[in-house]
């Protein structure tokens, strides 16, 4: 078996704004499940599920059990980032929606472009789009390969304390 990502969990000292928060940023759909304190977050079309393949996965929702990250702490677990078609515009109505900014929108040159925010509970996640700041995409044209960038499949060695921004 390989140890693909097939499901996430954030943690919510008041779920229902956590739900408002994630539902109006990133069309996220949310549904109770049972009568636990957990709900099921469908992160949308073509994402993986027990009965269809994907390339995304879907996560849950639920309670959290002690206190909520301080705010601007270092984060202490797992960091989720999402694609988003627009990094900046998602970065700026997180914040409206009442998200912190970890780390504003910044070019990642062959990678993307990268911001992270602190949700309304401090958990801190990252939004990346493929779409640099000046308009060119780093997904290159498909037909005329970069050469000077990693083809799909091969490794790309990144320094992690410069590719991990600290909240």
């Amino acid at each position: 078996m390989s140890s693909l990502v097939v499901h996430f969990e954030i943690h919510a000292s008041e779920p229902q704004r956590l739900i408002d928060f994630y539902s109006q940023l990133l069309d996220w759909r949310f549904e109770r499940f049972g009568e636990v304190p957990y709900w099921t977050i469908a992160t949308g079309e073509g994402s993986r599920s027990l009965t269809e393949p994907g390339s995304g996965i879907n996560g849950g929702l639920t309670q959290r059990e002690g206190p909520a990250p301080a705010p601007g702490s270092p984060v202490n677990g797992a960091n989720l980032v999402i694609a988003v078609d627009d990094a900046d515009a998602t970065y700026a109505r997180g914040l409206e929606l009442g998200g912190t900014g970890a780390l504003p929108p910044t070019d990642m040159p062959q990678v993307g472009r990268l911001a992270y925010l602190a949700d309304p509970d401090g958990n801190v996640f990252g939004l990346i789009s493929t779409t640099l700041s000046d308009g060119t995409s780093v997904m290159g044209d498909e037909a005329e390969p970069d050469l000077e960038r990693p083809m799909h499949g091969e490794s790309v060695a990144l320094d992690p304390m410069q590719s991990t921004p600290e909240p």
